[in-house]
């Protein structure tokens, strides 16, 4: 069975509000999902459903949280940048973080922590180039959304398990206290069996549905997982071949 991550939830203050930051800033489709506001780019990729929860108060990200970001990858980092400054959307400046990616970090209006990380490297040739007159200058997809872990094994084990995700990439950072683990579908094959191999770094950031990206920390730091109907991270939820919708966090 080949399945894939169709929905991270967000228990959010204002799904409206905020699935209209979403659709005019990043250029997401909104669409209706069980009964609740969605938020997403089409074709094989997830979509943000934004549940309502109780209270106004913004989402406050903490380091411990089991829920860190998405990630939005897009072919031209320079030009997505340009085009949130003309909206007046504050956003860090693109820049080459070690052999990981070519990235940039916004939050949303509710707080959560948004991404921007380009196909190619800083200084490669991009997979296209933007169009300022696009949203993010095109070709935005969220590409990942990403978890921190305590216990890499166990958590590879259940995606790969009970999930049917399959571990791809790894980029291992002990000069940070962290490794980055991909997961994607069970069909998909990276460039170069090793896993650790740089080439595969790109190569993850280009999948056209959306990768799991485990962040396992490397001390005993004790990783919190949500609590039900707390505001921010809910779950996500894979689906695949007709099966019923499956959630996890």
């Amino acid at each position: 069975m080949t399945t894939r991550i169709a929905a991270i939830e967000l228990n959010v203050a204002d799904p409206a509000r905020l699935a209209g930051f979403y659709c005019r800033t990043l250029g997401m489709i909104r669409s209706d999902r069980d009964g609740h506001v969605a938020v997403g780019y089409g074709a094989d990729g997830a979509v943000l459903l934004l549940k309502q929860s109780n209270g106004s108060d913004r989402y406050r990200h903490e380091r411990s949280d089991r829920y860190w970001k998405i990630g939005v990858t897009l072919p031209d980092l320079d030009c997505a940048h340009a085009v949130l400054a003309a909206q007046g959307v504050s956003a860090s400046a693109p820049h080459q973080f070690r052999d990981v990616g070519y990235l940039s970090h916004l939050e949303d209006p509710e707080g959560h922590i948004i991404e921007l990380l380009q196909h190619t490297f800083e200084g490669v040739p991009k997979t296209e180039t933007g169009d300022l007159e696009r949203p993010l200058g095109g070709g935005a997809e969220i590409g990942l959304v990403t978890l921190r872990s305590s216990d890499i094994e166990a958590d590879l084990a259940q995606c790969e398990e009970e999930f049917g995700l399959r571990y791809l990439v790894r980029e291992q950072l002990p000069e940070l206290g962290f490794d980055l683990y991909f997961l994607g579908k069970q069909n998909e094959t990276a460039p170069d069996p090793n896993p650790d191999a740089l080439i595969n770094r790109p190569w993850i950031y280009q999948r056209h549905h959306t990768v799991l990206e485990f962040q396992h920390i490397r001390n005993s730091v004790d990783v919190q997982w949500p609590m039900p109907a707390q505001k921010g991270y809910a779950g996500i939820k894979v689906e695949g071949d007709g099966s019923p919708d499956q959630g996890f966090v």
